[in-house]
């Protein structure tokens, strides 16, 4: 979702890439959320992140606390950041109905706009990797 936002409200000014240190597939709800947005993310792949190992990248950010944890060092002069998001994935487990399961994505969606629109100010880094 965080790349489709990217790509959709700074295009002009930010190169996005999305990857994670596992690959779980395109999520439907993801993509669902997303299209009640605007926004096409159908295209996306779950990539992992040593397939994006040739690039140069100025700023990383990572989006869960997993990924914060287990983040690969990256060459040259990233910035690593963090700014964690609920996993709807594991919020909507319990859910009792369809709309029930939604609801997380949805919250989420609107969260991750909202910090989207926020770049490249909003970025406070945890680190820099030399």
């Amino acid at each position: 979702m965080a790349e489709g936002w990217v790509r959709a409200l700074k295009s002009d000014s930010i190169e996005a890439y999305s990857a994670g240190i596992e690959t779980h597939g395109l999520n439907p709800r993801a993509v669902q959320v997303m299209a009640e947005a605007g926004i096409d993310i159908s295209g996306h792949k779950s990539q992992h992140v040593s397939e994006l190992d040739s690039l140069d990248f100025d700023y990383v950010i990572t989006v869960c606390d997993n990924a914060a944890e287990s983040c690969p060092v990256f060459s040259g002069k990233a910035q690593v950041m963090h700014h964690a998001f609920d996993d709807p994935p594991r919020l909507a487990r319990e859910a009792q109905t369809e709309e029930a399961a939604l609801a997380p994505y949805r919250r989420v969606r609107d969260e991750i706009r909202a910090f989207v629109a926020t770049l490249p100010g909003g970025l406070l880094p945890i680190s820099t990797v030399d």
